[in-house]
């Protein structure tokens, strides 16, 4: 049950720096923000109240707000497999020492910039609802939008989900083209997926996944991207 607060509190803590940065980069009305309609979707998901929903956006439209900075740093979990973190931190110092020292901590190493980026594809990740979804019907609407690949997945209380993925540019097009069909995703993320996944023994995956896990934990940390199967 802790662990689970732990999670909700994480994830609403990430959403409210989304939201900020969202706010911060095209205002309060989601109607002409693409970016902010995005965020209150992925909010919604995770069961964030509408009254913390308008407090953060109402928080990131005033002038005490926070500027929060994104910046991806790249390295090596034990055993060679490859990770990106992507914080958003309003003080980098602070940031890239917590980072550092996890990695160290853990067996791990920070690497230089784009010597690991290469191993990921950065896209637009739609996961869907499938209940009424035609998906080969979809498919080919959406594939005159940008669509790359679709297939299926699980959401984190295991119900089945459809997984659109798109190049990161045309992201804008996908989300369009959903909303034009009057669909509206679970989720709709920017992500980097991996290119070729590291398979590993389960003790030597325990060990990557208990860094991940760390990293996961840290306040400054939106998201964590490797390579293990």
């Amino acid at each position: 049950m802790f662990a689970r607060w732990n999670r909700m509190a994480k994830q609403f803590a990430r959403i409210g720096k989304d939201i900020t940065i969202a706010v911060k980069s095209g205002g309060t009305d989601p109607a002409t923000n693409p970016a902010l309609r995005r965020v209150i979707h992925n909010a919604r998901a995770v069961n964030m109240p509408k009254d913390r929903i308008d407090a953060a956006i109402k928080r990131a439209s005033g002038r005490d707000a926070a500027n929060f900075e994104v910046i991806l740093y790249e390295g090596y979990a034990p055993h060679g497999v490859a990770m990106l973190v992507e914080t958003a931190t309003d003080n980098p110092t602070r940031t890239v020492a917590s980072v550092r020292n996890l990695f160290n901590k853990h067996g791990g190493n920070l690497a230089t910039s784009g010597s690991v980026a290469f191993q990921f594809k950065r896209m637009g990740v739609f996961r869907l609802n499938p209940e009424g979804i035609d998906p080969d019907d979809l498919e080919l609407y959406l594939i005159d939008h940008g669509l790359e690949e679709m297939g299926e997945s699980t959401g984190e209380k295991g119900e089945p989900q459809l997984v659109a993925r798109s190049a990161f540019e045309d992201f804008g097009q996908m989300q369009k083209a959903l909303e034009d069909r009057g669909m509206t995703p679970v989720s709709a993320e920017h992500e980097y997926v991996c290119v070729a996944p590291t398979e590993l023994p389960e003790a030597q995956a325990n060990e990557v996944l208990e860094l991940i896990d760390k990293l996961e934990q840290d306040e400054d940390v939106q998201k964590v991207y490797h390579t293990l199967a």
